[in-house]
């Protein structure tokens, strides 16, 4: 077994290993940091972009976009402080505390699919709209942009968790600050639309659509929570991990999504040039417009260190052995790569890409926070070391079926896709053209409550083993590594 023995010499060495437990040696930091490390990664155009669709597609009146935002986010946010305090007790990743909910066999569809989401989809979203900022700031081809934008991604994933952590300190500092500038100057601009007329718009079917859109955007972070909390010491303090991690989470993306929003309802906006109208002459001053540009482009750098860093962890949390040391760094190298190609086809429709992936994105982790949270309870006091090792041959089938069938019922009867409407959708859609269904889409949060009741009701049914107290559990989990 594997086991990281010596912490790099400095931020910017090598992390080594793969997705071992982090032995109390190893552990440091304060779980402030995680303000700055949820902070940094939203402070991109993606996350303006929400607030964008919810006007400009969804047809909401901006204070009504507000509290759906503000709704979408308030969950997503709640959801990513529970899961940050769970990294500290074993310094695991969070699709290995997985386990315990799925099973060694049943947790690979959980991991694989983070794995593909973040290290491919979520990167090649974050990562051209990066490259637009890019293109539109030097007038560099697109492709140039892009291929710029993901090989300082790549570096920094590589890396590692020390100098990802690094990184995000320091860009939640310098976005921040130019945000508040790009945001400040498109309310000024927008101050006569979203405070007159026109801005009364509602229909609950865009208030849920909107919502799920918020949602799936800060809950996407979600499936990587304690990847960044598991190297706190193990006394740190739950309601500070959870406050840091969760307010970094809510006020980043409310505050981008509400300049969206708003930049939205200023007369002349593109939705379909979202990047090009939101900088435009008539929304800020040229010299904003160019550090906002810089700013985009960084952001998009910032998210995608962690797409790339736990799309590698979810990888090698299903169990897929690398016998080398540097595994983890190499498995984020080969995401970026197909990550780049990916992200290159979708130049030519961005717009139409990404609202489909930001009600995608809820559609799995709605389902599988239903069932690890109930698991998590049903396991409250008991240790969970026999189950997470990769030769444990733990089996949880109440985990996989309660998941497979709320994600199935979910989008069969909720799902307002443009490529797909579940059944409930189509009989309350009217019937004309680009009309929004009256109840929106419910998916998320039907998949959510659906998944923690059936595994509730499975949990006891099957009788999954349960560890000892957890005062039996050691300083150090072993048995967690990609590589033996």
């Amino acid at each position: 077994m594997a086991i990281l023995e010596a912490p790099p010499t400095s931020a910017t060495a090598i992390e080594p290993g793969g997705i071992e437990a982090i032995p109390s040696s190893k552990r440091h930091g304060s779980p402030w940091q995680l303000l700055a490390t949820w902070s940094a990664p939203n402070l991109e155009f993606a996350t303006v972009f929400v607030g964008v669709i919810a006007v400009a597609f969804f047809g909401l009146g901006f204070w009504q976009a507000i509290a759906a935002i503000v709704l979408g986010n308030v969950l997503g946010g709640a959801t990513q402080g529970v899961l940050s305090q769970w990294g500290p007790r074993e310094g695991l990743a969070q699709l290995v505390l997985s386990r315990t909910a799925f099973g060694t066999r049943g947790n690979i569809l959980p991991a694989g699919i983070n794995a593909l989401v973040a290290g491919i989809g979520w990167f090649a979203v974050n990562s051209v709209s990066g490259a637009f900022a890019l293109n539109l700031l030097t007038g560099m081809p697109t492709w140039l942009s892009l291929l710029i934008i993901v090989i300082l991604e790549i570096v920094l994933a590589f890396v590692g968790h020390d100098l990802v952590q690094l990184f995000e300190r320091y860009a939640s500092i310098v976005l921040g600050v130019i945000f508040l500038i790009a945001v400040i100057a498109v309310f000024a601009s927008a101050h006569k639309a979203v405070s007159g007329g026109g801005s009364q718009g509602f229909s609950f079917g865009g208030f849920t659509l909107t919502t799920a859109a918020a949602f799936g955007y800060a809950a996407g972070w979600n499936p990587y929570a304690s990847d960044y909390s598991r190297y706190l010491p193990k006394a740190t303090s739950k309601t500070k991990i959870f406050w840091a991690a969760g307010l970094g989470n809510f006020v980043s993306c409310t505050i981008l999504m509400a300049a969206g929003a708003a930049a939205a309802t200023i007369a002349g906006y593109n939705p379909d040039n979202p990047t090009d109208s939101f900088v435009a002459a008539s929304v800020m001053p040229e010299w904003i417009r160019d550090i906002t540009l810089i700013a985009i482009a960084v952001g998009a750098i910032a998210a995608n260190a962690l797409n790339v860093y736990s799309g590698a962890m979810s990888f090698l949390a299903v169990g897929i052995k690398i016998p080398f040391g540097i595994r983890r760094a190499i498995v984020a190298l080969g995401f970026g790569v197909i990550g780049f190609f990916v992200a290159l086809s979708a130049l030519k429709d961005a717009g139409t890409s990404y609202t489909n992936f930001l009600l995608v994105i809820a559609y799995w982790i709605a389902p599988w926070l239903g069932v690890v949270f109930v698991d998590r309870i049903l396991r409250r006091g008991t240790a969970i070391t026999d189950f997470v090792g990769d030769k444990a041959k733990y089996t949880n089938w109440a985990g996989f079926i309660a998941f497979i069938m709320a994600t199935v019922v979910s989008i069969w009867l909720f799902s307002d896709q443009t490529f797909y409407s579940g059944l409930i959708v189509k009989a309350t859609t009217p019937d004309t053209k680009y009309a929004i269904s009256s109840i929106g889409d419910l998916t998320a949060i039907v998949g959510f409550v659906l998944a923690g009741v059936l595994y509730f009701i499975l949990f006891k049914a099957l009788k999954p083993k349960l560890g000892g107290p957890l005062a039996s559990e050691p300083d150090l989990v072993v048995g967690i590594d990609a590589a033996e």
